[in-house]
């Protein structure tokens, strides 16, 4: 659910949002994004099922995430951080990292903020690169 105010703020539900899978266990739910109105950054959330990792990756511009819930590490500058609910990272663009679930049985979520509309991920594997809001796609 979205409600728009007359001056044009939004105020997102996100329970009744859409969630899109991103596969191998992790969903995305956007928040801010063009589509709201932003002209300046996106925000959402990535849930991620027990045990699950996304891979290596960077992004054009700079990045924050917020560990939500669960117990999660940050993988950078070939170090390992370990980050308890509501730790905040502040990432520069193009820098690889990744997020891992720490738990076998707990799910974890973030929320993160791209500095711009036009944020992209490069896998650091393959060296692609897609537009952060192409994970956003109609299910």
């Amino acid at each position: 659910m979205t409600i728009k105010t007359p001056s044009g703020a939004t105020l997102l539900k996100p329970g009744n949002l859409l969630t899109h899978e991103r596969g191998g266990g992790a969903r995305t739910t956007p928040l801010v994004t063009r589509e709201v109105g932003t002209a300046s950054f996106i925000t959402g959330y990535t849930s991620f099922d027990p045990g699950v990792e996304i891979p290596f990756h960077s992004h054009n511009c700079q990045e924050s995430v917020v560990l939500m819930e669960g117990d999660a590490m940050l993988d950078i500058d070939g170090l390992a951080y370990q980050l308890k609910p509501h730790d905040v990272t502040f990432i520069p663009p193009n820098v690889n990292h990744r997020f891992r679930n720490l738990s076998k049985t707990q799910p974890m979520k973030i929320l993160w903020i791209y500095a711009t509309v036009d944020a992209t991920r490069t896998l650091t594997e393959s060296g692609k690169t897609n537009p952060v809001s192409a994970e956003h796609a109609k299910p």
